[in-house]
């Protein structure tokens, strides 16, 4: 991908990371907990989501992260169902981002069929890339690798004990980042997650 694609992808990523960590906050503050609304994370201001060298990599490698959305357990009345909760409240998130995208580009491409400006092709680019990307952080966050999200929503379905669940996500880090990197730099699929995210794409389109 050139700097041109990857500036088209931008809002995509801002809107994405920034919505999904909002959710995590404003789930933990609706269980119980305003851990996150107190550091002033339930906000649509993406300085306050966005990490630096995680957005950087994400630019650069096509992998990246934002800043963890904090939550004390101890707030919540069911710590395992309400942990489930707020994990999934940022993946599933990106899936309504990505299918709003998704149906805002199919009326586009309808309104626009005969408009060949460089403004139209680029606002098809920018929703093209805002549905893929937040469609990629749906599947990719869902995966049951620590510490992604879906590990902490299987891991709240079982019975682990605290220090099992911490070797878990000690293991897991590295894990991730070692297929992440083969997988883009060798051109080796270890995760479909590029294929999976086109058949949603074009599910909606």
């Amino acid at each position: 991908m050139d700097w041109q694609s990857k500036l088209y992808t931008l809002p995509g990523i801002l809107i994405g990371l920034t919505v999904h960590e909002c959710c995590h906050a404003l789930c933990a503050w609706k269980l119980g907990d305003s851990t996150a609304k107190d550091q002033g994370r339930i906000t649509l201001n993406p300085l306050k989501h966005i990490d630096i060298i995680g957005f950087v990599f994400i630019m650069l490698a096509g992998f990246g992260w934002a800043k963890p959305v904090q939550f004390n357990p101890e707030n919540l009345s069911r710590y395992r169902r309400d942990k489930a909760l707020i994990a999934a409240a940022g993946p599933f998130s990106n899936l309504v981002l990505g299918i709003v995208f998704s149906l805002i580009l199919r009326w586009l491409l309808f309104a626009l069929a005969d408009d060949n400006s460089n403004f139209a092709e680029i606002i098809i680019y920018v929703l093209f890339y805002s549905a893929a990307i937040n469609f990629g952080l749906f599947v990719f966050n869902l995966l049951p690798i620590p510490p992604l999200d879906g590990s902490h929503i299987i891991f709240s379905g079982l019975n682990l004990s605290p220090q099992t669940e911490s070797m878990f996500m000690k293991i897991g880090m590295p894990l991730l980042f070692i297929i992440l990197i083969v997988q883009n730099f060798a051109d080796i699929t270890i995760l479909p997650i590029g294929w999976i995210v086109m058949v949603m794409v074009n599910l909606f389109l």
